[in-house]
């Protein structure tokens, strides 16, 4: 279970100051109204402040008072303090995506009720005061270790949580017709199947008939309504599969039991594969329960050892796939071993390299920062304790590893040791490309086939609007 610690009445110094940036996401909608409530009648509820700092609720007009009560609440003072007053200006409009630079100042002590004045701002991407606030507030006596519900914390890190509400938001979509390539054992038979009782893809079974009819009949598992396209071996299924995808005759490919550099090979074929201008990537859909966004890793399993302008393509990869996903402006943290460049780490300079690309509008999207080591591109805490001021630092949605092999032992490892659900896709094709494991559980697989199904369906609207 996790706490957040306040500041009580003398730790506060006049002149002290929180420096904060936070995107503003759909996400944050849910959790306004319930929060400005609380918070707004003067009694700090823990448990909202631990879930969020801030929140936004711009079709109410009143995302600026409730960035002011969260913020209050979630760090300056923090849990225990009471707002008696307060005022707030807002200058410009908001609405999720934009980017909110906040600063909070301490400007007046008072022993007498231990009130204490904060001053706010919060300033928008284009660089624009979007507000303006002031707060008076009964400074908690003590420190207080502010721990959230029991059954609010069993809720946020229910395992494949986030997976399921990618299901859910994908009702309403038609499924994806599926070349399921070389589906010859239980595993890859089962998770076509289940994709397609859950009306995320139309599966065709692609692969030698005679394998796949003795593994369904070995596992009891009916394939009666699923066409079969027979080949030879699986070399054929991954060149057949492609050439239907190329034909239009399906909308996807999802991996079976065969090696990822089998289906791969075909795939970037120069002539028969599904390359397009931009190089093919991986991406690793992660489902960490005690972190409070998704969290994507990229590229962990195509590309060995990508070159400054491999990392480009990876990462508009990863952003575009993001934003598909219903994550407006997505923070991208740039990793390596430490936060400074150094002409003796390379990621440190590709890093830096990237950022100013995208300053330069050859990466769009997003926001870039880098280099970040680990636990300052995923904690606050760590990001502040090494003065590290950064719209991604402690809140990134997007980790750009080093090379394949950083990559892969990073996402095993929150699987393994934290506890996270990990689906994949591949991006930069023709069409969305599942490269599901063996070791995936169903909701993992189906995770998969949803951020394909959503991908595919955002990319057609996109291109008929």
């Amino acid at each position: 279970m996790f706490s957040i610690e306040n500041y009580p009445f003398d730790a506060l110094q006049v002149g002290e100051e929180l420096r904060l940036v936070h995107t503003l996401t759909q996400e944050d909608f849910s959790l306004l109204a319930t929060q400005a409530a609380t918070i707004g009648a003067g009694i700090v509820d823990p448990t909202i402040a631990a879930t969020r700092a801030f929140s936004v609720d711009a079709a109410q007009g009143g995302w600026a008072g409730a960035l002011l009560n969260a913020l209050i609440a979630g760090r300056l003072p923090g849990a225990g303090s009471k707002l008696v007053r307060h005022t707030v200006e807002t200058t410009v409009a908001a609405q999720p995506g934009d980017v909110m630079t906040i600063a909070a100042r301490v400007m007046a002590k008072a022993p007498e009720g231990r009130r204490v004045t904060i001053e706010v701002r919060a300033t928008n991407q284009h660089g624009e005061l979007a507000m303006a606030a002031s707060a008076e507030i009964v400074a908690p006596k003590a420190t207080v270790a502010a721990v959230p519900r029991d059954e609010f914390v069993e809720q946020m890190r229910e395992k494949g949580r986030r997976y399921r509400i990618l299901i859910e938001r994908t009702r309403d979509l038609k499924p994806l017709k599926t070349a399921v390539v070389h589906p010859v054992d239980e595993a890859s038979l089962m998770g076509a199947i289940e994709a397609a009782r859950e009306d995320l893809m139309e599966p065709v079974l692609v692969g030698p008939e005679a394998k796949i009819r003795r593994a369904a009949e070995a596992s009891d598992i009916d394939i009666a309504a699923y066409p079969i396209v027979s080949t030879e071996h699986s070399h054929a299924a991954a060149d057949r599969a492609v050439a239907m995808a190329r034909a239009g005759e399906v909308e996807a490919l999802m991996k079976g039991a065969l090696h990822t550099d089998e289906l791969m090979h075909a795939v970037v074929a120069t002539e028969a594969g599904l390359r397009t201008a931009r190089r093919i990537s991986h991406v690793f859909a992660i489902d960490a329960p005690a972190y409070p966004r998704p969290l994507f890793i990229t590229d962990a399993a195509i590309t060995i050892y990508p070159t400054l302008t491999d990392k480009r393509d990876i990462v508009q990869n990863a952003i575009d796939l993001v934003i598909a996903l219903g994550i407006f402006t997505p923070r991208v943290a740039i990793l390596s071993a430490v936060e400074t460049v150094s002409p003796d780490i390379r990621s440190t300079i590709d890093a830096a390299a990237l950022c100013k690309m995208a300053d330069r509008g050859q990466i769009t999207g997003g926001i870039l920062d880098g280099p970040l080591a680990f636990d300052n591109a995923v904690s606050l805490g760590a990001a502040r304790t090494k003065g590290i001021v950064s719209p991604v630092a402690g809140q990134a949605d997007i980790l750009l590893v080093p090379d394949i092999e950083a990559g892969n032992m990073l996402a095993k490892q929150l699987v393994y040791l934290a506890d996270a659900e990990m689906a994949g896709i591949v991006l930069g094709a023709r069409v969305p490309i599942m490269l599901t494991s063996r070791s995936d559980n169903t909701i993992a697989r189906l995770g998969s086939c949803a951020i394909a199904l959503i991908l595919a369906r955002h990319r057609e609207a996109r291109l008929s609007g």
